[in-house]
C-alpha cells in the first residue's frame, strides 16, 4: 500500500521518539541514564554501582553518546560521563514511576476491579 502525506507527516514527526524509546529499551541504558541524572559518574563508578563488567557499560555508553543523550570528558585516565539535558532523565523517572505503579500486584487488583 502506497503511503500517504498524512502517514508520511506521522512518520515524520515520531521517528525521533520511536528512536529514542528504541534506545531506553534497554535496562542497563536506563540504570546508566537513572545513574547520570544525580551528576557525572566516571565509567568505573558506573561499574560498580550498576555491577555490571566494564566492557558492559562502555558498550551501553556508546549507543548513548551516539544517540546524543551523554557526553564523555577525559578526567585523566578514566573518561567521566553526564546527560547532555535533563530531558531524558525525567522520561526515565517518569518511566520508573509508571511502572512500579503498574508492577504492585495490589494496584493491579485496583485496576482490574474498575
Amino acid at each position: 500500500m502506497p503511503s500517504s502525506p498524512q502517514v508520511d507527516r506521522l512518520v515524520e514527526r515520531y521517528a525521533g521518539v520511536g528512536e529514542l524509546f528504541g534506545v531506553l529499551a534497554s535496562p542497563i541504558r536506563v540504570a546508566i541514564i537513572e545513574q547520570l541524572s544525580h551528576g557525572e559518574r566516571r565509567v568505573s563508578e558506573l561499574v560498580e554501582t550498576l555491577e555490571v563488567s566494564q566492557p558492559l557499560v562502555s558498550q551501553h555508553l556508546r549507543v548513548l553518546r551516539t544517540s546524543h543523550l551523554v557526553v564523555g570528558v577525559r578526567r585523566g585516565r578514566e573518561v567521566a560521563y553526564s546527560l547532555t539535558d535533563e530531558h531524558v532523565a525525567h522520561i526515565v523517572r517518569d518511566a520508573l514511576a509508571h511502572a512500579n505503579e503498574h508492577s504492585n500486584p495490589v494496584l493491579h487488583a485496583h485496576v482490574r476491579m474498575q
